[in-house]
């Protein structure tokens, strides 16, 4: 079973059939995933649905069981994904035989899908509708078609949106502003104040250097009129003074 597998799987990647792709599901051989595109010209055309292929282990002696994940609206595949098919089923009641392949029994599927089989219909109602109303049959099952397996197609941001993701996604840095001018502009008061200051320093300056000059001024009398003099009785250390210079 293994080195078929391994052959069919090649198979399917190399050449698939039309409309159909198929891989292991998780490595696994006995789980195969597949994808069916709807038929061109019929209801189900645009449509892609999804199959689960499980293999058994006495394959190809024994059919796979094939599993319909996305809904179809149709006659011949229930609610549950199961799918009414000869090729299915094991004699005398069914058809399958060993020479099929996966490829090939997933074309015959694709072929159901484009012309139900009305005489074995495996939903009463569905199967009632396409055989009395063909017409609605085909609006239902395209409506559905679109409903369900149209491939999801993401729209495109617009510039608005996009604007204010981009704009939104990193918030604005704060701006820090310094007022510089309250440190280097006083006001008038201040410098009112300091001009008041700076005439009361001048002032005093002017007022020290008028009693500097008196004091001197009274020395220099002191001295003349000890010359004058001529007295002994100045004190010694005067007098030394005096007779040095």
């Amino acid at each position: 079973m293994h080195v078929r597998m391994q052959r069919e799987l090649r198979m399917l990647t190399r050449e698939p059939p039309h409309g159909i792709c198929a891989w292991p599901k998780d490595g696994e051989m006995n789980v195969i995933e597949a994808q069916i595109k709807g038929p061109e010209d019929t209801p189900f055309e645009g449509g892609v649905w999804k199959l689960n292929v499980s293999v058994p282990e006495r394959y190809p002696f024994e059919p796979p069981k094939v599993q319909f994940v996305t809904p179809i609206y149709h006659p011949n595949i229930d609610s549950g994904g199961r799918i009414c098919l000869d090729t299915l089923k094991m004699p005398p009641k069914g058809s399958w035989r060993p020479s099929v392949n996966l490829s090939t029994l997933l074309t015959t599927i694709r072929l159901l899908i484009a012309k139900p089989n009305a005489d074995d219909g495996l939903m009463p109602d569905i199967t009632n509708l396409y055989k009395t109303n063909p017409r609605k049959f085909a609006e239902t099952a395209r409506r559905l078609t679109k409903l369900h397996a149209k491939p999801k197609i993401a729209e495109p941001a617009s510039e608005a949106s996009q604007h204010v993701s981009a704009t939104s996604a990193v918030p604005p840095r704060p701006v820090e502003i310094v007022n510089t001018t309250a440190n280097s502009q006083s006001t008038p008061s201040s410098r009112a104040s300091a001009q008041e200051s700076k005439e009361e320093s001048e002032e005093e300056s002017e007022e020290s250097e008028e009693e500097w000059d008196e004091s001197e001024e009274e020395e220099a009398e002191s001295e003349e009129e000890l010359q004058e003099d001529g007295s002994s009785e100045a004190p010694p250390a005067k007098r030394k003074k005096l007779n040095t210079t």
